[in-house]
């Protein structure tokens, strides 16, 4: 049944025109699916991260330094949807600070750092077939972007959702589109291969690669970045942060035991009986945070020898074939994570950086924070941080954009005095209101008048 599902699956791709290297990575994947990989990587099979030597993004750059950063492009992945806060359009498309949007933000970004440094930094995006068009459209108000002979974007791939039961393509003739589903971020490789981009950049004189979520406005261009990577000779670098309370999930860097090689363990490659000790920051005290450096010619000479195969591991991902409807079909989803590659390159190597270059937005918690008076928008666009963040926890309510909107028709609270911010109940904040300490709300409805200060 499984070896149709997958002649099945390859057929609905190519007939869908997806590349050639994103077929070959999903035939790969389709027979550890067979296998009944796991792809879980056990917490006796490996050791924590050691200390990592901590850069300093915020020194004054070298002349080697603003060279290794005039030989870099900057790579943004941009095909999320922010379907967990509700929304059916590119989350890069909403509003964060002043009106301006995740995209006029990286935008004014890159160009500010151009005019202060004379960095050529090419952007490019990696869009998905539900983000292009949109994001092409923010894009058009910032011609002075696009450099001569390269493209500013490119397509993720999609593939085919697969029946849990039987690993065919399911079908789903109420939403068609429901019927594919992307393959993770590790789906960047295949993506740039079939493309081209590493090539075109190659021969225009670039040599390094900076990648980072769209989502994450702390993921700025740095000259001192990008020189300690070109000093370093590593054909990869991960860019590493302690974590923090807000910091428990997500993606870590571990060393395999039996040959001393940096990998990547997910949080869905995390065997349960491993979870509570993954979690604990004294054992393992950095996150990943997505932020990625690459050598292109290390990464463009791997590619041609796989065929765009990197030997990422399998992340197997179990859904419902509708996500919004618990009782549609169950299905699998084959994914991989960018930064697993890490254990494809000897010599691969991380670096502690603060923990203001990892500020994503993945929930209205995230959004609350960046909204709020904890962050100040600089003259070259950066996201400067006046005080700690404290830990936010909104309830159900708050939980899409529409709700969250309707709760903070003023904004946020100020925060800068709060150490949390917990909201248990559904209410309704009127302007200038402040939280302090382990401020509180607990169950129940109303308005929060103006003028009022929530404390624990």
């Amino acid at each position: 049944m499984s070896t149709n599902g997958l002649q099945a699956a390859v057929t609905k791709m190519q007939d869908a025109g997806v590349g050639a290297a994103a077929i070959a990575n999903f035939k790969r994947f389709y027979h550890l699916l067979e296998q009944g990989t796991s792809g879980y990587i056990l917490e006796s099979e490996i050791s924590p991260l050691p200390d990592l030597p901590h850069l300093d993004t915020n020194a004054a750059p070298t002349a080697d330094d603003l060279r290794a950063l005039d030989q870099t492009a900057v790579i943004k992945l941009n095909g999320g949807l922010g379907t967990s806060m509700g929304l059916q359009a590119a989350k890069s498309l909403l509003p964060v600070r002043d009106g301006l949007a995740f995209l006029d933000i990286i935008a004014r970004q890159i160009l500010a750092t151009r005019k202060a440094t004379g960095a050529r930094l090419p952007l490019i995006f990696m869009n998905s077939f539900r983000t292009a068009d949109d994001t092409e459209k923010v894009l058009a108000k910032y011609p002075e972007l696009r450099v001569e002979g390269l493209p500013d974007s490119f397509l993720q791939n999609r593939e085919p959702k697969l029946s849990a039961d039987t690993l065919a393509p399911i079908e789903w003739p109420a939403d068609p589109e429901l019927e594919w589903c992307p393959p993770g971020h590790g789906d960047l490789y295949p993506a740039l291969f079939d493309a081209g981009i590493i090539r075109d950049l190659l021969a225009q004189g670039y040599r390094y690669a900076f990648v980072s979520n769209a989502d994450n406005l702390g993921a700025t261009p740095n000259a001192l970045m990008a020189g300690w990577f070109a000093r370093s000779g590593a054909p990869y670098a991960a860019e590493m942060s302690r974590k923090t309370p807000a910091d428990v999930k997500g993606g870590q860097l571990v060393v395999r035991n039996h040959d001393g090689r940096l990998v990547q363990r997910e949080t869905a490659q995390t065997h349960p009986d491993d979870m509570a000790i993954s979690l604990d920051a004294t054992k393992h005290k950095y996150f990943h945070t997505n932020n990625l450096w690459f050598n292109l010619e290390a990464l463009q000479a791997e590619l041609e020898r796989t065929g765009g195969v990197l030997e990422l591991p399998l992340i197997r991902n179990e859904k419902t074939v509708d996500p919004t409807d618990p009782a549609s079909p169950a299905v699998v989803q084959i994914e991989s994570a960018m930064g697993a590659a890490v254990r494809v390159f000897p010599g691969a190597t991380a670096i502690e950086v603060a923990r203001e270059r990892f500020l994503p937005v993945k929930t209205t918690d995230d959004l609350l924070l960046l909204r709020s008076d904890i962050y100040e928008l600089t003259d070259d666009y950066r996201l400067h941080k006046v005080s700690e963040p404290p830990v936010v926890k909104l309830s159900k309510p708050y939980k899409t954009i529409t709700g969250f909107e309707q709760r903070f028709p003023y904004g946020p609270p100020r925060l800068r005095d709060a150490q949390s911010f917990t909201v248990d109940g559904d209410y309704t904040f009127e302007g200038d209101t402040t939280a302090t300490g382990a401020a509180y709300l607990p169950a129940g409805t109303g308005i929060i008048p103006a003028g009022t200060v929530i404390h624990g």
